[in-house]
């Protein structure tokens, strides 16, 4: 079905209603991170965010019955797209490997979903709907802190992963040296 937007307000119930979208996909997606993670620390971090991804739920639910749009959800292809690129990306990845495209594909999907929450706050502060702003405020800073504490474990993560990736090519191991081939009867 098109759809014509006509009001500032109708793009902007219609993005809560993206946003909340969004956010069922994220939900989700944590749930399934939370599995697929080798390393405590992510698990703890994405059980941790799926309950912070609950409350701006519950906060998108409130904004959307401010503008008398209740359970309005309307299509995240964006969020589709980068789970559906995560989920293969993560079979395509040995196990011991997983959590460095785990934590890749979380940091993606978060900086897109704090992109989301800045422009619906910037629509909400032009528009005037005083009673969204705190609701969203709330939600953009759970966003941008998981963020900061991606971006803090994937760094950890990542040298982690380096340090031990050369460990097993090699370095810190005795070189076996196998002489070259020389036929009987030749020494």
């Amino acid at each position: 079905m098109f759809e014509r937007f006509t009001t500032l307000d109708e793009i902007f119930c219609y993005k809560l209603g993206t946003a909340l979208t969004m956010e069922h996909d994220s939900l989700d997606l944590m749930e399934e991170l939370s599995k697929s993670a080798m390393r405590s620390v992510l698990t703890e971090f994405f059980d941790e965010h799926a309950q912070e991804t609950r409350l701006n739920i519950e906060n998108l639910e409130q904004c959307l019955a401010l503008m008398g749009k209740e359970n309005s959800q309307h299509p995240s292809p964006t969020t589709k797209g980068l789970a559906k690129e995560l989920k293969s990306f993560m079979a395509k990845t040995d196990n011991t490997l997983v959590d460095a495209v785990v934590v890749a594909g979380a940091l993606e999907s978060q900086h897109h979903e704090v992109a989301v929450y800045e422009s619906l706050l910037l629509q909400a502060k032009s528009l005037d709907v005083t009673e969204a702003v705190p609701l969203l405020s709330e939600n953009y800073s759970r966003e941008q802190l998981a963020l900061e504490k991606l971006r803090a474990a994937a760094d950890t993560l990542a040298q982690a992963d380096a340090r031990d990736q050369d460990g097993a090519n090699g370095a810190g191991h005795a070189v076996i040296e196998v002489p070259p081939y020389l036929p009987p009867g030749s020494v």
